[in-house]
């Protein structure tokens, strides 16, 4: 049984029955049933259905952001905006997706001709987590359905009732019976679902140890998979820096959805000359974020999505203080129920423990001094991950060159890195890979057919 549960209050709500074996057949027999009508069906039917599922979320944007926000605990506004970044994912596939699968010609020479065309896959099952319960599902989802591909979605077993409320969604605006479809199973019998034959492929964003666990299953089957995994994002500043907004940024970019984001900024890399003034600034704004009831108007952070989230975290600080860190800031974190806790800024932690190359998943930041743009980057690239990044300069030679130098699939200038879909999505090293998102998302599912041309075909020579 998956039970909901309030991380701000320790209320429950709806219960969701786990599905038995037979269960999970009938939905894997079903779509596979339903992939053999929608990859036939024409693209621009395809793109007429994600523009009203659109519409759906549109007019469900209240009740939906509600769900989130009581399942998983992040603010009100926050889940009112995620739902929006899901409207407009539907709708840029429904707009320029087609486009992105028109077939390329290729000239071969000498009066010779092939084409490069896109195909579907099969069903796709995605393997989601909790922190952005709608944004996760629907970046996968949206291409996944114009390629003609069917889904499958194991969503988190904390956001039951945002996984059923999506599938109502796809059910409310057309979607045939089985062409997406939510699993309430546990992480146990996933495996099962890689290895049968009907499932084409595999997504996963989660944590590390859940993406090798997957990987490894897809690998022995075969089978195309995607990984976005985690990430300890630098936030790199330069002298040539606003310091102010790069200060302000940096608040936010590290306590957005409770610090509970992959892409969050999580180690803050200072150039000596500009260090003292940005730390400043970046204590006294962590300080003042206003944590508490998620619900409620004027709340910058919410409480963290579970009790075991809130332990972890708690071991990591204490684990960083042992190894010689030193607490710089904390915020304030109410009293009584709920699994909150307060803003946190950890500095001298020692580059040569292990605490400075893990992921806090939390709105816990690590401040460092570089003493140059070589010092920023070797800090910068000596963790496993390489997911995102932000880099704070005008100086354009240093935009160039931590561009080009940093281990990230993703760089922000001046800026706080977030996803979008018209940009491809992902990460290198330990964060994952394959792409999210764009042409490069839609493409990732989908068998790249070359097709040698009959030369006597008149369409050869158009």
């Amino acid at each position: 049984m998956f039970q909901q549960r309030n991380p701000a209050t320790g209320e429950t709500g709806d219960s969701f029955p786990e599905l038995d074996a037979d269960a999970i057949e009938q939905r894997i027999a079903r779509a596979a049933a339903a992939y053999a009508e929608w990859r036939l069906t024409p693209v621009a039917e395809r793109a007429a259905l994600l523009s009203a599922i659109g519409d759906r979320f549109e007019a469900n944007r209240d009740r939906l952001a509600a769900i989130a926000t009581f399942e998983m605990g992040k603010t009100l506004g926050s889940a009112k905006a995620e739902v929006d970044k899901c409207i407009a994912a539907f709708r840029h596939y429904a707009e320029h997706g087609p486009a992105m699968l028109e077939e390329r010609r290729i000239d071969l020479g000498d009066g010779k001709a092939a084409a490069a065309r896109w195909y579907p896959l099969g069903p796709v099952l995605a393997i989601m987590p909790w922190n952005f319960p709608y944004w996760q599902v629907v970046r996968f989802m949206a291409p996944t359905l114009l390629a003609g591909n069917v889904g499958l979605l194991k969503h988190a077993s904390n956001v039951p009732g945002t996984a059923q409320a999506i599938e109502d969604m796809v059910r409310e605006a057309g979607g045939a019976d089985g062409l997406f479809q939510n699993l309430h199973i546990p992480s146990s019998a996933v495996g099962a679902i890689i290895d049968d034959p009907r499932v084409a492929a595999v997504t996963l964003t989660g944590s590390e140890g859940a993406g090798i666990q997957v990987a490894e299953r897809a690998g022995r089957n075969l089978k195309k998979v995607v990984l976005e995994l985690g990430g300890s994002d630098p936030f790199i500043v330069m002298p040539s820096a606003d310091i102010e907004q790069a200060a302000r940024v940096a608040v936010t970019a590290r306590i957005q959805n409770a610090g509970q984001s992959c892409i969050c900024a999580k180690r803050m890399i200072v150039h000596a000359d500009v260090y003292d003034r940005f730390r400043e600034r970046f204590l006294a704004g962590m300080k003042a974020v206003r944590v508490g009831d998620p619900t409620a108007d004027g709340t910058d952070m919410g409480p963290l999505s579970s009790e075991q989230g809130l332990k972890d975290i708690r071991e990591q600080v204490e684990r960083a203080k042992a190894a010689g860190a030193t607490v710089s800031s904390v915020g304030d974190a109410p009293d009584g129920p709920g699994w909150y806790y307060p803003p946190t800024v950890l500095e001298d932690v020692p580059l040569d423990e292990e605490i400075a190359r893990e992921e806090f998943f939390g709105p816990v930041a690590m401040l460092f001094r570089a003493a140059d743009i070589d010092e920023a980057i070797r800090i910068a690239n000596d963790v496993p991950f390489g997911l995102g990044s932000s880099i704070w300069t005008t100086d354009a030679a240093e935009q160039e060159r931590l561009t080009r130098d940093l281990e990230a699939g993703m760089v922000a200038i001046n800026a706080m890195l977030a996803s979008d879909p018209k940009a491809p999505f992902g990460g290198v090293k330990r964060s994952g890979h394959g792409r999210e998102l764009s042409s490069h998302g839609l493409h990732e599912f989908m068998n790249l057919k070359t097709v040698m041309l009959d030369q006597a075909s008149p369409a050869a020579t158009e």
